[in-house]
């Protein structure tokens, strides 16, 4: 979930990143960080989705033969 305390935090380490750069450790926590806000975006659009009634067609391989991916 995306709070501000998230946001406020990545913030922090950009603004640090810009002016005196950051350690190995706080890079592997922008990471994180990053990762966890783009997870949160993900899942509201997720809902906002499944909120209006649309489901995410389901990621096939090649070898697949449901009736979605035959054909292809």
């Amino acid at each position: 979930m995306i709070t501000r305390e998230l946001v406020d935090q990545i913030n922090q380490l950009a603004r640090k990143q810009r002016s005196t750069g950051l350690t190995d450790e706080e890079k592997e926590e922008q990471a994180r960080l990053r990762q966890l806000y783009l997870q949160g975006i993900r899942d509201q659009v997720t809902d906002a989705l499944n909120s209006m009634g649309l489901k995410p067609k389901p990621q096939h391989r090649k070898e697949c033969s449901c009736p979605d991916c035959k054909g292809h």
